[in-house]
């Protein structure tokens, strides 16, 4: 029996841009690379003005009737769109949320090792969400809870600004906390000074600085730790009921 043949689909190419004699329109409108107009003429003249000038002939507005075309340097034309999309990725903002659990009964030593981790995550731009979990019994003493949030805001008051005070969502209660804009302003400046000078370190030929990442403290296995101390305590809670 003859296997059938799979056939993946490839991702869907983005707009191409067409010069010189891949531009197949009988005329265009063509723009001088002093950006001067020339108005509309053939392709052929155009492709013939281009070569004068040993430049490249560029469609740039597809879309217009007849095409607008432009005389440049198509190599530097495509390095300076490179460069504009690098400096928009570089303004552009993004935040993500990091979230942090805890238990109402997390001892003192957790607590801060929870505050260190997310003053490590403001300060490097990102939303921090804690959660603290209730088992069992647990959630007839949601001031403990409260207790434990309102000292870690205490100590990111300097750092951030409150998006949700703490409220409860069903067997947890939730606080959002997110960076002053100050603190936004030092990431941002401090990212466009990194990405400034791996374009000048790309540019002078040298090979880019490797950048030593500090890990993460490993946080889920105390959350693990506490989940079984509180298996143990649900077993005893059932052996007194």
């Amino acid at each position: 029996m003859a296997m059938r043949r799979r056939f993946h689909r490839a991702e869907p190419r983005g707009p191409q841009i067409r010069i010189n004699h891949r531009i197949r329109v009988p005329e265009v409108r063509v723009v001088a690379a002093d950006g001067s107009m020339l108005g509309v003429m053939t392709t052929q003249e155009a492709l013939r003005r281009a070569r004068e000038e040993g430049l490249d002939l560029v469609e740039v507005n597809p879309k217009s009737m007849p095409p607008v075309c432009k005389i440049l340097d198509f190599g530097k034309y495509k390095y300076e769109e490179k460069k504009r999309a690098s400096d928009a990725k570089r303004r552009q903002t993004v935040v993500e949320v990091k979230e942090l659990k805890l238990r109402p009964k997390t001892d003192d030593h957790d607590l801060n090792v929870k505050l260190r981790a997310a003053r490590k995550f403001l300060e490097s731009g990102n939303k921090v969400k804690f959660t603290v979990r209730f088992r069992g019994r647990e959630i007839t003493h949601p001031e403990r809870a409260k207790m434990q949030l309102d000292w870690l805001l205490q100590g990111l008051e300097d750092l951030t600004t409150v998006e949700q005070m703490p409220a409860m969502e069903g067997r947890t209660m939730v606080l959002i906390v997110a960076p002053k804009p100050a603190v936004m302003q030092r990431v941002q400046a401090e990212r466009a000074a990194r990405e400034r000078n791996a374009e000048l370190r790309r540019e002078r030929g040298e090979a880019p600085e490797e950048e030593i990442e500090e890990e993460e403290e490993d946080l889920d296995d105390e959350d693990d730790d506490d989940d079984d101390d509180d298996d143990d305590e649900s077993e005893d809670d059932e052996s007194e009921d």
